[in-house]
């Protein structure tokens, strides 16, 4: 994967040229506590000018990217990071924590992220994950399988959500995964034990099988939890008020 990361790193350049600012590599694959099995690479590219032209360009050498499994790169000019910041808290707060500059100068050292509206964006997230994983639930609960996928996979973007929650809190978040995870269920008085069996079968560490009627009990546990963080974060909206 670090090799085909260094191919798409070569398209970028070669696509973009001098119009290219920087490419930064963000999130959990920026860390120790990267898993190139599974972890995203997180991309962020800046661009002096963004034209239709110069994202139509870029469309083979992202496309054979997301055939890979990739998420698409998040595209900025480098005017529009200063302004965005206060919009999008939670991604520039992760984006500063855990990042790798792989291209060009380093347009995220001296931002500064607004905290006003993070709170609200929080909740906004955490309710939409919510849904999405009821949502998803449905055609998941046919097979054991299919719920182990579903939650692991779905553990890891709420963990980016946690972050956002301990900053609300007024807590710096960890820059890893688990123990993001752990000084969540800590500082909210949470029930660690789906997370933790959520966890351990997303990094092959769960010990046992599981059959139907535990994967669905594991599910219930799991969703309880996840609207424990929501009333709590949209509680501090009220004690606020």
């Amino acid at each position: 994967m670090d090799h085909q990361l260094t191919g798409f790193i070569e398209d970028l350049r070669s696509t973009h040229k001098s119009n290219l600012v920087s490419v930064i590599l963000y999130g959990s694959a920026a860390t120790r506590e990267h898993d190139r099995h599974r972890s995203d690479y997180n991309l962020l590219v800046v661009l002096e000018k963004i034209r239709p032209i110069d994202l139509r360009n870029a469309h083979a050498a992202v496309r054979e990217w997301a055939k890979l499994g990739q998420n698409v790169p998040l595209y900025f000019t480098a005017d529009e990071i200063d302004n965005a910041v206060d919009v999008f808290p939670i991604e520039f707060h992760q984006m500063q924590n855990a990042r790798k500059v792989l291209v060009g100068r380093d347009v995220l050292a001296d931002i500064v992220v607004s905290d006003e509206n993070l709170r609200h964006q929080v909740e906004f997230e955490l309710r939409s994950k919510l849904l999405m994983l009821r949502r998803q639930y449905i055609p998941a609960s046919e097979s054991v399988e299919g719920l182990q996928t579903l939650m692991s996979d779905s553990l890891i973007s709420f963990i980016s959500l946690f972050r956002g929650v301990l900053l609300v809190l007024g807590t710096e978040p960890p820059v890893g995964r688990r123990s993001t995870l752990a000084k969540t269920i800590e500082q909210l008085g949470l029930n660690g034990q789906p997370f933790e069996k959520i966890f351990n079968i997303r990094h092959n560490n769960f010990e046992g099988t599981m059959d139907e009627v535990e994967a669905n009990e594991l599910f219930a546990d799991y969703m309880e939890e996840i609207e424990r963080v929501i009333a709590i974060v949209d509680g501090l909206e009220t004690a606020a008020a």
